[in-house]
């Protein structure tokens, strides 16, 4: 029998959705049959398909007011998927103090509030839910340049991990560190296409990702198939980075 996912009549919330990587997570969650909410800090055209509310994942009232307007309009909330989040270049050693709490509040404080307004829901509801956390390759490795993101996406797995304990059985929750992703703004962050060609020979698949295939495998663990799959990190990074010793040590 062939595995299928079909995820008609879930409500599914994508944090950041309408754009970049979490446009691939709504779009895949689309395709599986899911009815999809998307959130942004900005009032933004829906996708088609989709209903977009405006929060910020910073606020934590603003989180609240989101969630409830989600479950009046659509009666439960399935699945979460804390995708909002991202950090510019800044070096640690001049960035503000200001500026870190910013990049913590996003990557870490957010989705541990929308983890906790979901929950809420999700543990009244007699089919619980699932909670997917996007995380990061910065959490495994050195970020420098953004090392505050680093160091919240760090969290973010930690957190995955200590949730899935304390709310089992109803919610699962569950993590993906993405690595290097094409997305509308790549070539502004690694500057045109012989850059991104260059990134890209460094990746043992070849290649960056693209946004649908972190969606297929956010879709997977929303799903039953991974119905026993909790505390869970999935990394998602097309084979790694190859040590840079290993480039030195073949250098003519």
């Amino acid at each position: 029998m062939a595995l299928s996912i079909d995820l008609t009549g879930r409500v599914v919330l994508v944090t950041g959705g309408a754009r970049g990587i979490g446009r691939g997570i709504t779009e895949a969650f689309l395709a599986a049959g899911a009815d999809v909410v998307t959130c942004s800090r900005s009032d933004l055209d829906p996708l088609p398909g989709t209903t977009h509310l405006v929060c910020d994942v910073r606020d934590p009232d603003s989180v609240t007011a989101m969630v409830a307007e989600l479950v009046a309009a659509h009666g439960r909330l399935d699945v979460l998927v804390n995708n909002a989040g991202g950090a510019p270049y800044s070096e640690a050693a001049t960035a503000s103090a200001r500026f870190h709490d910013k990049i913590v509040g996003l990557n870490l404080m957010g989705p541990l509030a929308c983890a906790q307004a979901a929950n809420a829901v999700m543990q009244q509801q007699e089919s619980g839910g699932s909670i997917v956390n996007i995380s990061s390759i910065s959490a495994l490795r050195p970020s420098p340049g953004t090392a505050a993101y680093g160091a919240a996406k760090a969290g973010v797995d930690s957190l995955t991990k200590s949730l899935a304990i304390e709310w089992a059985p109803k919610v699962r929750i569950n993590a993906i560190d993405v690595g290097l992703c094409r997305t509308e703004h790549t070539d502004d962050h690694y500057g045109g296409d012989a850059q991104v060609a260059a990134i890209e020979a460094t990746i043992p698949l070849g290649r960056m990702a693209d946004p649908a295939e972190i969606g297929q495998v956010a879709v997977f663990l929303a799903s039953d198939l991974a119905s026993y799959v909790s505390g869970a990190r999935i990394e998602c990074h097309g084979g790694g980075e190859p040590p840079i010793f290993l480039s030195a040590a073949t250098k003519e």
